[in-house]
């Protein structure tokens, strides 16, 4: 067991019918004194499977929004470690990773780590994905969490040169399923002021999915990235398809009810 890591660090996973992906994400935990799983109500194997870790501590609560659930993660679980590591079912921590942690990160008292991500399918890597580093290690008392699914702590952060794995090996009806969760959320962003990023311009002109495609292919090695790459590719496009209909819907349904004013 990883002495400093195991005394200082409470890993926390959200789950919800993950048994494609929980077993390699508890594997990369052995060096946990408790591990603390939140589940949303799954009714496949993740219960059965992440029971048979003798480190976790099975809790579940039904699901009413990102934010509240880490919320209650964080407060309401009785983590009494110094930090928490927060995580999806789809990522797992290497051995460097840990190792990072626990040489430069844990000695040198920072609020919170922000940590990159080593985007894979199916175990083949990509050069590189279009997702930033993130907020996934920090202090129970500073972090503040998003609707997003984001975590913001005010305080020192230290930028983790090791990265994390994400492999996310759910079906894809699952995958399609999850995106449409989140339009609801990124349409209103976009209505309260996301319109002034770039970005978010080209999502309104409806002109972001074959931007987005090009930049996934190129930024996941492109044609030197293999069928992987061409899969990114796929993927960031139909998400932002998907965001691209929902805001052209909002702009058809305003348009004909001016001309129904008239």
């Amino acid at each position: 067991m990883s002495t400093e890591a195991s005394k200082k660090v409470t890993p926390v996973v959200l789950t919800y019918d993950e048994e494609l992906n929980i077993a390699r994400t508890l594997d990369s935990l052995g060096w946990a004194a408790r591990v603390v799983v939140l589940d949303s109500g799954s009714t496949d194997k993740t219960r059965e499977i992440a029971q048979g870790y003798s480190n976790v501590d099975w809790l579940t609560r039904p699901f009413d929004s990102f934010r509240r659930q880490w919320e209650y993660a964080i407060h309401e679980t009785g983590i009494e470690t110094e930090y928490i590591l927060g995580l999806d079912a789809d990522m797992a921590v290497t051995s460097s990773l840990l190792q990072e942690l626990e040489i430069v990160f844990l000695p040198r008292q920072y609020a919170a780590g922000l940590i990159p991500f080593d985007y894979r399918y199916y175990g083949h890597s990509l050069a590189g994905s279009l997702c930033p580093p993130q907020i996934r290690i920090f202090r129970p008392a500073d972090v503040k969490v998003t609707e997003r699914h984001k975590f913001i702590v005010h305080g020192k952060v230290y930028r983790f040169r090791i990265a994390l794995i994400h492999d996310d090996q759910k079906p894809l009806e699952r995958w399609v399923q999850s995106q449409v969760s989140y339009l609801p959320q990124n349409e209103r962003e976009i209505a309260n002021g996301g319109a002034a990023r770039i970005r978010d311009r080209l999502r309104k002109l409806g002109i972001m999915p074959p931007v987005m495609g090009v930049l996934a292919y190129l930024k996941a090695g492109g044609p030197f990235g293999g069928a992987a790459a061409v899969r990114y590719a796929y993927e960031r496009t139909v998400a932002e398809s998907l965001l691209a209909i929902r805001l052209m819907n909002a702009r058809l349904k305003t348009s004909d009810s001016s001309t129904d004013d008239r």
